[in-house]
């Protein structure tokens, strides 16, 4: 069934939404703290911001963790050596955060984990702090990784650390 308020919600977001919320010095600052993150450990982090889902979408039904799974797979999140990539989604429409965590990393952090992540992300954003939310998210992340996965001798970044905003 058709949830009626969350297709307005999507219909009615301004496109240049993300712009207020994810300033040029905003999204530097996020990178600069992958980049910090993915020196304790081995995993590989991106994050990625989506003002809106395509109606169709929306009127299909497709939460937001279907959408985040559907990223993940967009960015090759899943294609590192030892399939240590993790997502972080966040969905401004539906006001949702979500963590997708490659198979690798999946064996050793259980999904409850990164939803308590995403919850303290979500609790932020929804006071408006962008910013603070996305650093406090990266460094419970990067306690988690590098409890599993501690930093190697050869640690390559195989991944951008540059935030995504994605378009539909």
């Amino acid at each position: 069934m058709v949830n009626i308020k969350r297709w307005f919600r999507h219909a009615f977001m301004p496109p240049w939404r993300w712009r207020v919320l994810f300033s040029k010095a905003v999204l530097g600052d996020i990178e600069q703290a992958i980049k910090r993150s993915e020196h304790q450990h081995r995993g590989e982090l991106r994050f990625a911001v989506e003002n809106t889902l395509a109606l169709g979408k929306v009127w299909r039904g497709m939460s937001a963790r279907q959408r985040a799974i559907e990223v993940f797979s967009d960015l090759q999140v899943w294609d590192t050596e030892e399939n240590s990539g993790v997502l972080i989604y966040l969905l401004l429409a539906d006001r949702e955060v979500h963590i997708v965590a490659d198979r690798g990393i999946s064996k050793r952090v259980a999904q409850e984990e990164w939803d308590v992540v995403a919850k303290v992300m979500q609790q932020e954003f929804q006071q408006g702090d962008f910013l603070h939310g996305a650093l406090q998210g990266i460094e419970r992340i990067t306690v988690l990784l590098a409890v599993h996965f501690p930093p190697g001798v050869d640690d390559r970044n195989e991944l951008s650390d540059r935030p995504v905003i994605v378009k539909r």
